[in-house]
């Protein structure tokens, strides 16, 4: 018989496994969620915030303002921020009696109907040229960035400025000029990331096993570059938006009686010594979205890449010294 001494010395159950090497039964350390990252950084929550406020605003805010912001009243007209005059007089009038939260709120609606769809279509085309003409190679990929240099030869907004001059300026010729504007800037980032990404070992192994070139982009390819694409269409939404103002403020944008906020920013320079909060409060407010659109990018560019976002981990102060450091070694 068996020494019960020596059956507990050579047992190999998993109790006793368990009980040897705890370490080996503790569950493995899951990365932080993403709500908690952004709660760590106080910049990108607060520009999270305000973002999600302008998006929040220009889509139900319509619902509530009615016809106000078209609504003339020139017996008060140029009154200034004041709670005595209700609600919609808390920023007070323009110079026809208009409410300028009224129109304010109006306006998050109009720019983000022009930014929105022409970033969206510019990163949708752009990043699908890009990457299939840099997995390609070859012919393709000397005809899509031959095209990309041709449209970046001239300004987006030169380009803006005379097709608008010679068509109806009107929203929609807005987002399609913008739209096809900044296409080489995503085709270019799309084409340099899978011609990298096309000569390493999971592509090549994808490929062995007569994977198609389509789904080899769209399930290896794509995921890799979606951070980058996602942290150039955040910025280029501020670039857009204020191409969108500027238009606006040359004349040559929205036209009344739609209201964009270059369009009230335009309207309101005539009266800045009489009436500073008709152009100050819009200009303030596509300030507060690009601040914060260009924040939130720079956290999202790291929050996306696994290699660099164990900086969020730290606290605020401990970034800017480790920033060279490994997790390995901070470990």
């Amino acid at each position: 018989m068996t020494d019960p001494a020596d059956r507990s010395s050579g047992d190999t159950t998993p109790e006793a496994t368990s009980v040897a090497t705890p370490e080996a039964a503790s569950p493995r350390t899951r990365p932080p969620r993403w709500w908690l990252l952004l709660g760590r950084d106080r910049g990108a929550a607060v520009a999270a915030v305000i973002l999600g406020l302008v998006f929040l605003i220009a889509l139900v805010g319509r619902l509530f303002i009615g016809d106000r912001a078209i609504r003339q009243d020139l017996k008060a007209s140029l009154r200034p921020p004041s709670f005595d005059h209700g609600f919609y007089g808390l920023l007070g009038t323009d110079v026809l009696g208009r409410s300028v939260l009224a129109r304010l709120i109006e306006a998050a609606g109009t720019t983000l109907y022009v930014a929105v769809p022409a970033v969206l279509c510019s990163l949708l085309i752009g990043s699908a040229l890009g990457m299939w003409a840099g997995y390609h190679g070859g012919w393709r990929e000397n005809i899509a960035m031959r095209t990309a240099d041709v449209i970046l030869s001239f300004p987006s907004l030169l380009i803006a400025v005379v097709v608008l001059y010679v068509f109806s300026p009107s929203a929609l010729n807005i987002v399609l000029i913008l739209a096809v504007a900044r296409i080489p800037v995503y085709l270019r980032t799309a084409r340099a990331e899978s011609a990298e990404l096309r000569s390493r070992l999971f592509v090549d192994a994808a490929r062995t096993f007569g994977t198609p070139s389509r789904n080899i982009i769209y399930r290896h390819i794509l995921p890799i570059a979606l951070p980058t694409l996602l942290t150039v269409a955040t910025l280029d939404f501020c670039f857009v938006m204020l191409t969108e103002s500027s238009l606006s403020f040359l004349g040559i944008g929205i036209q009344p009686p739609d209201v964009s906020w270059g369009l009230m920013v335009a309207q309101g320079r005539q009266y800045l010594q009489t009436a500073w909060w008709i152009a100050v409060l819009p200009g303030i407010a596509i300030v507060l979205t690009t601040v914060s659109a260009t924040v939130l990018a720079a956290w999202v560019r790291l929050a996306t890449d696994p290699a660099q976002r164990w900086r969020l981990t730290l606290p605020k102060k401990r970034r800017g010294a480790r920033a060279a450091v490994s997790p390995e070694v901070i470990a």
